[in-house]
């Protein structure tokens, strides 16, 4: 293993953040780093290539080099892990402290740790959050505000930590390898693997992760080989990691029997998601006009018809493999104050639920403890005691690649409501991640980075299409900046004196550069790292 010459340190070392930044866990990350840093940005240049054919009229479909993968019945992935055999109700969340201690007590049985969309990469969050996770598998980690007092139930009562590093397209700037940033993937992965594997193997589970925004079979073979490496230099046998890897990506919805067969000896199944999945949508195909024209977001239902093609297919595929399928979001954070809001949105959270369980789906996610016993109850309605539904082949299942891009298809209306909703969400979700805080509460949904995503590549993709308002006026970037004026002056108002000018300045700004210029910016969280410190 390299010793840690050749890496520097940008970012501070205060408090204990020295207790993770040993000099063995930066050669351990200088040695991942060297030997598929190169390999990631060539990867990530085959994803530019492929946006360049799409942009120029291209189209995707199932892959003829994966025809031999997914047509031999004979290979599945590895058997459930220790801890992942039931994954009926899975919590997600940032790892601050109180939230560690919070989301291990829910009653959940996983954890999804989250460095990526529900964190924002200040590294005092990066390296804060890995001494949280080791801090809590260690029973040190205790949290107290406004009198109260959190702390850890016994373990066995403790959900599995599922740990979620960023995408492979984002950078660590506080870490340079050779004088080079190394890649976020790496630097998430291998501090926890690094001091957190044996610490879970220990107590009869192990190193779990849930991986991000990969968009081909050849980005899940380099995951893949940065276990075996990992696994090796720690020696570990090969074969103790799993990954749930998140179908988020429309080109993934074409690879995932692909993505599954490279990571099989560690894979623990397939995970189906919507915000990311609609705002890949837009991206992906965002020079093709009306053909992939989206209504406003919250007009869209996991039930239109390129939705269910993809969830319907996404179940099929896994338990076709023997893996895990394992359903969205439930994003509803319940109001104290008002009953009638709760009841409508509970209802609509226990039918979602329902139908994910009915239509075989193997566990899902809440964003909120309250909601944890609404969707156990509802998966429990299906699998009584057994652990999952992995045996529930959905044979007659069948999609094709014109009803994954049925886009055109979908129903719902592009209000000035919608339009309003997406600046307002948009503006205060980037004002309060520029602040350190990846989760945010906002009209009573937990939002996260994709929310922001989706929210301002509706606000591109409808003005680069000329699209009139339901109530008549056509989406312009001069009506855009007006309605921008308006709901900063809404915002600004019901903050009170928790506006912080600055702040909302720059999220206006970071705001107009991603939704209003000519050229469309691959990702929103690229421009804005680079504003944070």
């Amino acid at each position: 293993m390299a010793d840690p010459t050749g890496v520097e340190l940008t970012g501070s070392v205060e408090d204990r953040f020295g207790e993770i930044l040993t000099p063995e866990a930066l050669g351990f990350l200088a040695t991942l780093q060297r030997e598929f840093g190169a390999r990631r940005r060539e990867l990530l240049g085959l994803r530019a290539e492929r946006q360049e054919e799409l942009t120029a009229g291209g189209t995707l479909d199932f892959s003829p080099t994966g025809a031999d993968v997914r047509q031999d019945d004979t290979w599945r992935v590895a058997d459930p892990a220790p801890g992942l055999e039931d994954r009926r109700v899975e919590i997600t969340g940032p790892t601050d402290r109180k939230m560690t201690i919070n989301a291990l007590n829910s009653g959940a049985k996983v954890w999804l740790a989250d460095f990526e969309d529900a964190n924002t990469p200040l590294w005092e969050n990066m390296v804060g959050g890995q001494l949280n996770l080791r801090d809590a598998l260690d029973r040190t980690i205790d949290f107290e505000t406004g009198g109260k007092s959190y702390t850890l139930k016994p373990d066995e009562e403790l959900a599995t930590i599922v740990v979620r590093p960023r995408g492979w397209h984002l950078d660590e700037k506080h870490v340079l390898v050779d004088g080079e940033r190394m890649s976020g993937s790496l630097f998430d992965f291998g501090l926890y693997f690094f001091h957190c594997a044996r610490r879970q193997l220990d107590k009869g589970k192990g190193p779990y992760f849930y991986l991000p925004k990969m968009e081909s079979r050849q980005e899940a073979r380099l995951w893949n080989d940065v276990f075996n490496l990992a696994q090796d230099l720690l020696e570990i046998p090969r074969g103790t990691i799993r990954a749930t890897v998140l179908i988020e990506t429309i080109p993934a919805a074409f690879e995932m029997e692909e993505i599954l067969y490279e990571l099989r000896d560690h894979s623990a199944g397939l995970n189906a998601g919507r915000w990311d999945y609609l705002f890949s949508v837009i991206k992906k195909f965002r020079s093709r006009g009306r053909q992939f024209l989206l209504p406003e977001r919250n007009a869209i239902t996991m039930t239109a018809p390129f939705m269910r093609a993809y969830t319907e297919l996404l179940v099929r595929t896994c338990h076709k493999r023997g893996a895990h399928a394992i359903g969205g979001m439930a994003a509803f954070i319940p109001s104290r104050r008002d009953e009638e809001v709760n009841k409508a949105a509970l209802e609509k959270v226990r039918a979602d639920k329902k139908r994910e369980s009915e239509d075989g789906f193997d566990g899902s996610w809440v964003a909120h403890p309250d909601l944890v016993p609404i969707c156990r109850e509802m998966f429990d309605k299906v699998l009584g005691d057994r652990p999952n539904q992995r045996d529930r082949l959905r044979e007659e299942v069948s999609v094709s690649a014109s009803e994954l891009l049925a886009v055109d298809k979908t129903p719902g209306e592009i209000t000035e409501a919608g339009l309003r909703n997406d600046i307002s969400v948009g503006l205060q979700y980037i004002a309060t991640w520029l602040g350190g805080n990846g989760a945010v509460g906002i009209f009573n949904l937990m939002e996260d980075a994709a929310t922001a995503e989706i929210a301002r590549s509706q606000v591109w993709q409808w003005i680069h299409n000329d699209v009139e308002l339901a109530e008549g006026p056509k989406i312009t970037p001069e009506l855009v900046e007006r309605l921008i004026d308006e709901e900063l002056g809404k915002i600004r108002e019901s903050y009170g004196d928790a506006y912080d000018e600055k702040r909302f300045a720059d999220a206006v700004s970071l705001f107009k550069e991603v939704a209003l210029a000519d050229d469309y910016a691959d990702f929103l969280t690229v421009p804005a790292y680079e504003r944070m410190p």
